[in-house]
């Protein structure tokens, strides 16, 4: 049984800490620049799009930290796992195609 990758919190947080900023940044950027009296219905629609551009960017930075942390867990020198006598593909001179030669 193989144990599933796993992705802690601080190596999320360390990863994603420029984008943290990054957000922060758009959304006093974009709150700052928001007329008076209007401030919400000026600033709300570039906030949305500076959350949901930070969303997927941790969404992908925590995934891309997962597939790096599986394929370091993967060892193509490690154990084979097949037993004794197994092998890939087909048996003997058979067609990969499955059908036999007229």
């Amino acid at each position: 049984m193989s144990k599933r990758a796993k992705v802690s919190l601080a190596q999320l947080k360390k990863i994603a800490g420029p984008e943290v900023e990054r957000l922060l940044r758009e959304v006093n950027e974009a709150i700052n620049q928001a007329p008076d009296g209007a401030v919400i219905a000026g600033s709300e629609e570039a906030v949305r799009d500076a959350m949901a551009r930070f969303r997927e960017r941790v969404y992908e930075l925590g995934l891309q930290l997962r597939a790096d942390a599986a394929a370091s867990a993967f060892s193509p020198a490690g154990r084979d796992e097949r037993p004794a006598g197994a092998q890939q593909g087909p048996a003997g001179g058979e067609p990969r195609d499955g059908q036999r030669g007229g």
